[in-house]
């Protein structure tokens, strides 16, 4: 964090345009903050979304879709977690222990990441005012402490409101692709920042989730973000 900000602003929203959220783009851990696990770990999912980081870089230069973007790991503090979670600063993930965490001072990694983070969204889209927010993220194929494939490419998450997201699935689906409706988690388990900068102004979303391996290279996130980039155009319009 060069500045010192969680968070990165990439574009500037164009009022009733599409806007990008990516909060678990980065596995970013401050030298003053030990962890405790094993350096390879900070490049699996536990630390952060694979390929998301590049995805909404590209979406923002080359689509026009501003994005706001996390630099910190969900290791740090889970800007995708209410305040009052027991998991926003997690002391374990899909099977591994986070013993630097335990214990921790919550409140203080609130005021430095979290609180920052998450005002700087409020204004930034109180400002843009966009007609469309996509908050995108990236699933394992199947997760590392067991359990089945995850045979979905592209899902879509959402709570209550699931205006934007009924049109993605249908027309993620139209281009070929195995489309999850609120898989391989529900969105009404995990939607925070949805929930918080969206739903409760009355903003579309749509909420999606790609699968990890296919979007390792800068191909592939140059392919998904185009994809994503033509999906979203097309809900907008269905919304207007």
């Amino acid at each position: 964090m060069i500045d010192g900000q969680p968070f990165k602003q990439i574009g500037t929203p164009e009022r009733g345009g599409i806007v990008c959220v990516a909060d678990h783009a980065s596995n970013y851990v401050p030298d003053n903050i030990e962890l405790g696990i094993p350096a390879e770990l900070l490049e699996q999912h536990v630390a952060l979304d694979i390929g998301v980081d590049g995805i909404a870089a590209r979406l923002a230069r080359r689509h026009g879709m501003a994005a706001h973007v996390a630099r910190v790991s969900r290791l740090v503090v889970d800007l995708h977690r209410e305040e009052d979670h027991p998991a926003v600063v997690p002391t374990e993930s899909d099977g591994h222990l986070i013993p630097g965490n335990i214990g921790a001072n919550v409140e203080a990694r609130l005021d430095r990441f979290h609180r920052p983070y998450h005002t700087a969204l409020a204004d930034w889209l109180d400002v843009g005012a966009p007609e469309l927010i996509l908050s995108i993220h990236s699933f394992t194929p199947k997760l590392a402490n067991g359990g089945e494939e995850r045979p979905w490419e592209v899902a879509l998450l959402y709570n209550e409101d699931d205006r934007a997201a009924r049109h993605a699935i249908r027309l993620f689906g139209d281009l070929g692709l195995n489309v999850g409706d609120n898989e391989p988690y529900s969105g009404r388990e995990l939607n925070a920042t949805m929930n918080r900068h969206a739903e409760a102004h009355g903003r579309p979303y749509c909420a999606i989730e790609i699968r990890q391996d296919l979007i390792g290279t800068r191909a592939e996130q140059a392919r998904w973000a185009a994809m994503i980039a033509d999906v979203a155009g097309r809900v907008a319009l269905a919304l207007a």
